[in-house]
Order: C-alpha cells, then structure tokens, then sequence
C-alpha cells in the first residue's frame, strides 16, 4: 500500500493524498459508500460506478452470518460475488457486537455472540474475524476491537482499551501468519480506542503505531458523545498518528462532521447516513437538506440538485447522464410509496457525498478549504 500526502493546506490539518493498492488509485479525502451485506441499499454497482465511486464497505459480522463465508469463497471472493472489481473495506463486526449488548458476552479469547437473525450461537476471536475477512478477499481488513459505549467511566476505558490492544497484537500475528486467497493483496488497519479521554487515546495510538499497521481507523466515536468532543479526540488522535499513512474515521458521519474531521486531518469516511436519510425521505444537496416530503415541495419544478446528482457531472466519462427529476416528482414518489422514490433519493444522496469529499479535496488543493467549508456549512444551517 502507498500513500502520500499531496498537499496540506496552510491554515489547518486539511489534507489531499493519494492512496495506491491493488492496481488502483484513490484520491483522499474519500468516501466510502456502506454495503454492509455486499450491497449499498437501494443502488445498483453500476450506478456507484458511474458515480465514480472509488472504494465501498462490507462488513464482516452481516457477511458470516448471511450468506455464510462458505458461500462467498465458493464465488471466489467477495468482489465476484458481488461483481464489484474496485477495492473493498471490511469493517470487523465489532461495532456490530458492540450493538447487540443484550446478546453477546466479552472474555479475554474474544466474543460470543447470539445472532440478531435466528438466535443461534457464534464466537469472534482476533484469529477468526483475521480468517473470515482473508476467505471475503476485501482489500483493507480490520482488526477486531470493543468499541467502548458512550458514557464510560475512565476505569471502564482503560479495561476496554486494554482488551482491545491485546486484540491487536493477536490480530496482526494472524494477519502476518497468513496469506491472502484469491491474488489480491490485503492490507490491515488498526482502530483507535480510548472512549472520550485524551490520554487514553494518545497511549492507545502510540500502542497501534509500535505494532505498526498500513493504516490506522479512529474507533468509538459517534456513539452518543456531543460533536465537541468528538471533533477534539479526532484532533487529538490525527496529532499522534503518522503523516505517512492513511487516517479513517469510522461510521462519521453528517456533512457537518465530515468536513469538520477533514479538516483536522481525516482522509477516509464511511457512515449509513446517506443511504438511510433516504429512505427516510431526507435529501442531502448542494443547496442544504431537503425533507422531500414537506407540503412545499409539491409544485416544485426545479431539479433535485442543479449543481449535482442524477443529470450530474459526477457521472463518468463517455456515460450517459440520466435525466433531471424535479423536486414534486420525486415528493410524488414518496407520497404514493414508490420504489423508484428511494432509488432517485439514494443516488442523490451518494451523489452528494462524493461531490463533498471531491471538492473538498480541490479546495484543498487550491488553498481554499476553510472558506468554501464556511459558506457550505451556512447553508446546512439554514436548511430544513
């Protein structure tokens, strides 16, 4: 894996790099669209492709469960499976084990677990979730970590923490100790814990770099703690972390946070927020939120997003651009419950949050990123 930093801007952390692995390449700051079952809800591969999307999300515990590993290398690996020849990030299942706190049970081996879909029993050890993510063939593997609930106690943390770095260390050995499936090079990142505290965050970092990793994930955030705090442990953790290698702040978040970790230093983002506001009507656009079912919209003949979207310029080069759906169009689809209502409202939201990280990553570049992250984020605030 390879990673530079092209240029940082001169009035903060706010950077643009440029990740290479596995024959491809990615520009940073990214996004990475979730496919937490090997699919990103409610829009097709293509479409993601046309869409220029460069890197997605699967994620380990939802895969094991439903369809089974055993099904996935009979395919030859998740990217065939799912005809997906871009890279691939697997998270590890721990946040999801982290959610299921009434049905799983923490030891120093790992993780026993009830499944959320039929109750049966199952066990995560470092070793293992290692196992599965080589038999998926993702191209970045993550380490499995606790991820420590909001609010926790400081000896609670620590423990945490603790468990967690052990969990690494037994991670990498697996890691090192065995080879990839299908002639694809995979690449393992560390996750950062240390719940809302500093020094806790800045030893487990410190931790995470002695062990040495291609890229290091900022973990336990966006649990319930206030965006203050969240935005100074992220700025703390990128203080300690190395230049030289990628930074990915998982599950954030909101456009606001987005832009706020980038500029404290963040190159990589992933969050369920824009597929699922959705499908809940709410549209992210240049212009701010959109509630696409308010009584306004119903005679709203102007286009979803002029500036981006569905007739985007975000759109591959040499395909064809769909055509301009307008604002009472697509409220028409939510009234009456129309499928092609969450399709239309997915694609812009995706839509969006590549053209954010995208030009973000040009404001950077030209030295201008605090002040176009001013006047984008004026207009959130005076959305609905």
């Amino acid at each position: 894996m390879f990673f530079k930093v092209e240029k940082k801007s001169h009035d903060c952390k706010a950077r643009a790099g440029l990740l290479k692995f596995n024959g491809y390449e990615i520009p940073t700051p990214v996004f990475m669209p979730v496919g937490t079952q090997g699919t990103v809800k409610a829009i097709d591969q293509q479409t993601l492709k046309n869409f220029n999307t460069r890197i997605i999300l699967s994620n380990t515990y939802h895969l094991y469960l439903r369809p089974g590993t055993e099904v996935i290398e009979h395919f030859g690996g998740l990217h065939k499976f799912i005809s997906w020849d871009r890279p691939i990030l697997t998270d590890s299942g721990g946040y999801q084990i982290f959610s299921l706190k009434e049905l799983r049970k923490l030891t120093e081996d790992g993780v026993h677990f009830s499944s959320h879909i039929d109750g049966s029993k199952h066990f995560f050890s470092p070793e293992s979730v290692i196992d599965i993510q080589r038999k998926l063939g993702s191209d970045i593997v993550m380490v499995l970590d606790e991820c420590t609930p909001y609010p926790a106690t400081i000896e609670e943390a620590v423990k945490s923490a603790d468990l967690s770095s052990r969990w690494a260390i037994r991670s990498k050995q697996s890691f090192i100790s065995t080879k990839s499936l299908y002639g694809r090079e995979q690449y393992l990142f560390s996750i950062g814990q240390g719940s809302v505290y500093p020094d806790l965050r800045k030893e487990y970092l410190k931790k995470m770099i002695d062990i040495g990793f291609d890229g290091y994930a900022i973990g336990g955030l966006s649990v319930g703690e206030p965006s203050e705090i969240m935005y100074e442990i992220v700025d703390i953790s990128t203080d300690s972390l190395p230049v030289d290698k990628p930074r990915y702040l998982m599950g954030v978040g909101t456009p606001e946070n987005i832009l706020e970790a980038i500029e404290r230093g963040i190159d990589m983002f992933d969050c369920v927020l824009p597929t699922r506001n959705a499908r809940n009507g709410q549209l992210f656009t240049t212009k701010g939120k959109i509630n696409i079912r308010n009584a306004q919209y119903k005679m709203a003949d102007e286009p979803i997003d002029e500036e981006i979207g569905l007739h985007s310029n975000i759109v591959g080069e040499g395909l064809e651009t769909s055509p301009t759906y307008s604002l009472g169009y697509l409220r028409h689809l939510f009234i009456s419950g129309e499928i092609l209502g969450i399709q239309l409202a997915t694609q812009q939201n995706i839509a969006f949050y590549l053209w954010l990280v995208k030009t973000a990553r040009e404001k950077i570049l030209s030295g201008e990123y605090i002040q176009w992250k001013k006047l984008l984020l004026d207009k959130y605030q005076n959305s609905n």
